[in-house]
């Protein structure tokens, strides 16, 4: 492809200088597990988060594993989530024995419908976990409420968020993702707004017990060496990762700017064609642009990634099978069509190159292709 969906090549070149000294440094020290460069960047992240605890561990789906595990949750227990997301959210929930409710999006945001969590709670319910899907955060003043009124964890999925602010409409302060229920997770993984050269993920909370059950959950369930005080997993954040993320994390609000101007050339350049929908911006949160996804109307989704194939971009759909109808995960509680808004765009959504290194010349070429083949349809 000439363009892909990510640049990482074209963004280390940027701060190669920067990354190559940081990755040495670990390398002359020989600290590659929990060393300086973990703990350098475990405490920027809190700062630069506005959060008292960052637990560095080794992916996003540790990451949602261990805030579960640190809940004291039972096996039964239900968690309600988004049927409109990556797999890794709905697959810890299963693989504690925990039970996954799946519910329906908001058609303008594509984020989880707090009106769904409410019809969704039961006496069995313990959490929810919010997904701020694509770069901008869910409606969390109306989550919390919910999980206030019925004694709820939540737990926030801002692995496609991270840096995106949420603005309270009542009070009007403003808060990172991730630091707005009981605890936050993220992952690293390279394609990532903020990404590591490998894999690495992190959970945040302000809750010292929470933080506190976790380090040692991460950790082979130890806080003294031999010593198990809980069943535990091994989930570190190597310190070469640690140190790349250090670097990235002082770009971090730069590159989020160059998304939200790559988000917003690209709405501009589809704003009055009536075959495609741009993404919304709910007014309580900003958007990082984690990906640009868009809704074909009346188009020939295939056709057009075709076309835009046989012109060097790529194109993606996130996500082509909705979490309800997944065979691992098919319940008689679901069937197709209870989900109408999370079925529809899972037929109909596209998703565009965005990333840190798009150029108005490159969206120019990409926008061309797109209308080329639409208004044709």
């Amino acid at each position: 492809m000439k363009y892909n969906m990510v640049d990482l090549v074209g963004q280390y070149e940027k701060i190669k200088p920067e990354v190559d000294e940081a990755i040495l440094k670990v390398m002359e020290e020989a600290s590659f597990i929990g060393g300086p460069a973990v703990k350098s960047f475990q405490g920027n992240l809190e700062e630069y988060l506005g959060v008292k605890h960052v637990i560095p561990c080794a992916n996003g789906t540790d990451a949602l594993q261990v805030a579960l595990m640190a809940l004291g949750l039972k096996p039964g227990d239900e968690v309600i989530t988004t049927s409109f997301t990556f797999i890794a959210t709905a697959e810890v929930i299963a693989l504690l024995q925990l039970t996954p409710v799946l519910v329906d999006v908001e058609p303008d945001t594509y984020n989880i419908d707090p009106r769904a969590i409410e019809k969704a709670v039961t006496p069995k319910t313990k959490a929810i976990i919010p997904v701020h899907l694509f770069g901008q955060c869910a409606d969390m003043n109306a989550i919390k409420k919910i999980a206030d009124k019925h004694g709820l964890f939540i737990v926030e999925d801002t692995a496609q968020a991270i840096s995106a602010d949420y603005t309270d409409p009542e009070t009007g302060m403003s808060q990172k993702a991730g630091s707005l229920g009981d605890i936050g997770c993220t992952s690293f993984f390279p394609s990532k707004n903020l990404g590591a050269f490998g894999d690495g993920g992190a959970i945040f909370t302000n809750r010292d017990d929470l933080a506190a059950k976790m380090r040692i959950i991460v950790n082979h369930g130890m806080a003294v060496r031999y010593y198990h005080d809980y069943v535990g997993v091994n989930s570190r954040l190597d310190s070469i990762q640690a140190a790349i993320l250090d670097i990235k994390l002082r770009h971090l609000d730069e590159y989020s700017a160059a998304r939200l101007k790559a988000g917003r050339y690209y709405n501009n350049s589809f704003a009055d064609n009536p075959k495609i929908t741009t993404p919304v911006t709910a007014a309580y949160t900003s958007h990082v642009f984690h990906q640009y996804t868009m809704v074909l109307n009346g188009v020939d989704r295939q056709g057009l990634m075709k076309h835009l194939a046989d012109n060097g971009i790529a194109s993606a759909v996130y996500y082509p099978v909705p979490l309800h109808l997944q065979k691992a995960y098919l319940d008689p509680r679901y069937k197709e069509g209870d989900f109408p808004v999370t079925e529809k765009l899972s037929k109909s959504v596209i998703s565009l190159p965005i990333h840190t290194e798009l150029t108005e010349g490159i969206q120019k070429e990409i926008t061309d292709a797109v209308l080329e083949f639409v208004n044709k349809a």
